[in-house]
């Protein structure tokens, strides 16, 4: 029982040991993606019921997925902003990304399944409630 015990304590120690010098190893998604590529951009617009101002990229990241950035972006703010993606300045046909996070500041939205950017190519800030357009960017 003693020698059993002895060897249960060894394994653990032994076990439990790993080198000084090793680096950790990096999980995937905390990598940086150093292959995002900017393939539109856009400037903010006015709609009918808002002040929209700042800059709009379009970038295609390394697995095809596609993000659009709002850069030094501000809006007047809204009951039920959201942010589409649109074949018009009026959103009729559009992709709905996310509600808007914040009406200042620059924000990443990601873009669902892979849509034709020669038709889809306004960014809008949106009122859903009021089906109001507060502003677009038209993507070049």
């Amino acid at each position: 029982m003693k020698k059993l015990i002895i060897a249960a304590g060894i394994i653990l120690i032994v076990a439990s040991c790993k080198k000084e010098n090793e680096a950790p190893a990096l999980n995937l998604m905390e990598q940086p993606d150093t292959s995002t590529v900017a393939v539109k951009q856009g400037v903010f617009q006015n709609g009918p019921y808002g002040n929209v101002t700042g800059k709009v990229t379009l970038y295609r990241n390394y697995n095809g997925s596609f993000n659009v950035f709002l850069d030094s972006f501000m809006t007047s703010n809204g009951p039920d902003l959201y942010v589409y993606l649109s074949r018009e300045i009026m959103p009729a046909s559009f992709i709905e990304l996310e509600k808007l996070r914040s009406v200042n500041g620059s924000q990443l939205y990601s873009i669902p399944g892979a849509p034709d950017f020669t038709q889809f190519k306004y960014v809008n800030i949106h009122c859903k409630r009021y089906n109001h357009l507060f502003g677009y960017a038209l993507l070049q």
